[in-house]
């Protein structure tokens, strides 16, 4: 099943095929919209002429941050995300050999160890890890022993609390009641 988390057919096909575009997506996926954070990565590929994990890992900072902030920007806050982005390049560069699919694959790992593994990148911390092991399971078929319980409630079936629920318009609208309804709940306790 082909991904659709933005709407563009483009950055889909994008978060589709390479697993460091999904990584990215899910690092840039803190308050902005969904579908922005998932579409940051293919404006960078458009402005890198493709997305290399090594080539972005390596680029200069100033420049990778300038290329980040040009309109339309990658993020609301593209200074700092690009370094994050820029972070987590180097980290699957140095730990990983520039391959994603390492971070799930290397040494069959259960999904603790792949938890584990992506609350070590930077920028994920303990849900953003726990949303993306569930995005993997239910979407790429990325499903190591344990990976539902770990997930937590991202990685229940048929929930509608995260991007790893999105498979089109409609189930975009009903994460974000689903959002909006917890959000309305935590305010209405305190």
């Amino acid at each position: 099943m082909a991904l659709w988390m933005t709407g563009d057919e483009a950055a889909d096909r994008l978060l589709d095929e390479d697993a460091f575009a999904l990584l990215v997506g899910m690092l840039l996926d803190q308050q902005v919209a969904m579908e922005t954070a998932f579409a940051g990565p293919a404006k960078i590929a458009d402005r890198m002429d493709g997305l290399d994990v090594r080539r972005v890992a390596d680029a200069d900072p100033e420049q990778f941050a300038a290329l980040c902030a040009t309109p339309p920007a990658v993020h609301r806050f593209p200074g700092s995300m690009a370094a994050r982005v820029q972070a987590v390049a180097r980290a699957v560069v140095d730990d990983y050999d520039g391959d994603v699919t390492r971070l799930w694959r290397d040494g069959d790992p259960d999904a603790a160890t792949v938890l584990r593994r992506l609350k070590a990148l930077p920028g994920f911390g303990d849900q953003k890890a726990r949303i993306f092991l569930a995005l993997l399971g239910k979407q790429r078929g990325v499903q190591p022993a344990g990976w539902r319980e770990v997930a937590g409630p991202y990685g229940e079936e048929g929930a509608r609390r995260s991007i790893a629920d999105v498979t089109d318009a409609d189930s975009l609208m009903e994460v974000r009641a689903t959002k909006r309804a917890a959000k309305a709940a935590a305010r209405s306790a305190s």
